[in-house]
């Protein structure tokens, strides 16, 4: 049952209403700050949508984070008088509940461009329309979506690096750099006052979700100015704290992209560059949906996977043979993240070593990553196979060993994560590089001949 929130009189007045998805803080909002400008007090809504949650391990670590940045927006509306409706169920029954019991002049929300929150906004709307309730959304998770960094010819890019001069080109057309139009935060905090006022309501234990809370520590949001400074130097080396860590911050929101892509500006291009690869991979998932089920490059499908069940599991378990891989799997298993260094060395391992749908090591990323994201993973593992935009070509196969070498030789990351390596309890490589890479490069020529 939805709370009981207003008397019967003020549920005579017509309220709008802003709904929290991918999106929670108060601060430099785009959605909320149309509906704290709009016409009517504002009440805020935050659903836990149980045709995602009923998916996840009942100790999935993200819900925890959510519910935490759900309970921070609770206290800090309370502070302004105000509070935020929190729903478990599925959002077409919570939006019918809602419609029935208040009195809703408009609906603003941030864009969302998976295909399951597609779908559902869609529905939303046409329920919402039957009301004569309009729905009002933004841009707000990404700098630039799919028709704002587009080809001469009105055509999606499909390589990142013209994509990237490009974006760059659109960032400056109005100001440039971190002064850019597209980089302006937006004012929330001078529109506070437009909440709706009434007293806080009570907010759901993360054990009334169903939840129960994991032992995974989540990362902060404060980066040292000096780490993105030196992120290219330090980026590809595991054994030290080089990366910002905040993919589940911008998974969620909790922070602004736009914020971070101002303060990177002029300290780190190489940290800009992972900005636009976000924006790069979201708009790929827009126009190219196919993505989510097949490969980009269609002639790809005809890959004759091995798909050895017990291959994949002791590629799960970390326990390969190969340190690097397995030190990279130990870390996703316990932490829920992994170095992006060891991401492309382990999804590489796992889609050409071994010939195991690439499919298979993007769902089993879409359950451990904290910071997992639909495009960018699908992004990142396409391209590992050698299948998707900008792809790695297929006889590109990363040797773990030399990558070892390379990026933790002093092997502190391994012995991290790995504290058995170079004893004899260390398992023995489950196949030698030199075969698998052949044996890979006859699969992929000789599918990809006959695809032709």
């Amino acid at each position: 049952m939805l709370p009981a929130v207003f008397t019967q009189k003020q549920t005579m007045e017509k309220i709008n209403i802003f709904w929290f998805r991918r999106d929670l803080r108060l601060q430099d909002n785009a959605g909320l700050y149309h509906a704290l400008k709009s016409d009517r007090p504002v009440l805020c809504l935050f659903i836990f949508d149980t045709n995602i949650l009923e998916e996840l391990p009942k100790s999935d670590a993200r819900v925890g984070f959510i519910h935490e940045a759900v309970l921070s927006l609770h206290t800090k509306l309370a502070a302004l008088g105000s509070t935020i409706f929190v729903e478990k169920g599925e959002p077409h029954k919570v939006w019918t509940a809602l419609l029935k019991k208040y009195n809703i002049g408009k609906v603003f929300c941030n864009r969302d461009y998976e295909p399951y929150a597609l779908e559902r906004d869609s529905d939303v709307r046409l329920l919402l329309q039957k009301s004569e309730v309009a729905l009002h959304q933004y841009k707000d998770q990404v700098i630039f979506e799919k028709e704002e960094v587009l080809k001469k010819d009105g055509t999606p890019y499909t390589v990142f690096t013209p994509y990237s001069r490009k974006w760059y080109e659109k960032l400056n057309s109005r100001g440039e750099g971190a002064n850019s139009f597209y980089l302006k935060a937006y004012p929330c905090e001078k529109y506070f006052r437009n909440f709706y006022k009434t007293k806080p309501l009570p907010l759901p234990s993360l054990e009334d979700i169903g939840f129960v809370q994991s032992t995974i520590e989540i990362p902060d949001t404060k980066v040292k100015r000096g780490l993105i400074r030196n992120y290219e130097r330090d980026r590809d080396f595991p054994g030290i704290n080089g990366t910002s860590r905040l993919g589940i911050h911008f998974r969620f929101g909790t922070i602004s992209i736009r914020e971070k892509a101002r303060n990177a500006l002029g300290l780190s291009k190489t940290f800009v560059s992972e900005l636009i690869w976000r924006d790069f991979y979201a708009m790929i998932l827009s126009a190219f949906p196919h993505v989510v089920t097949e490969p980009f490059r269609e002639k790809y499908k005809a890959i004759p996977w091995r798909n050895n069940q017990a291959d994949f599991e002791k590629w799960c378990a970390g326990k390969t043979g190969y340190p690097m891989v397995d030190a990279g799997m130990r870390e996703l298993n316990a932490t829920g993240f992994m170095h992006n260094r060891v991401r492309m060395i382990t999804a590489s391992f796992l889609t050409k070593h071994l010939l195991i749908d690439w499919r298979w090591g993007e769902a089993y990323f879409a359950e451990k990553l904290l910071d997992f994201d639909l495009a960018s993973n699908n992004g990142g593992w396409q391209w590992a196979a050698g299948c998707g935009t900008d792809a790695a070509p297929y006889f590109r196969i990363f040797n773990p060993e030399s990558q070892q070498k390379k990026f933790d030789k002093a092997l502190v990351y391994i012995k991290k994560w790995v504290p058995e390596f170079g004893t004899d309890t260390y398992v023995t490589p489950m196949v030698e590089h030199k075969f698998a890479r052949e044996r890979c490069l006859k699969t992929y020529k000789d599918a990809l001949a006959q695809a032709e």
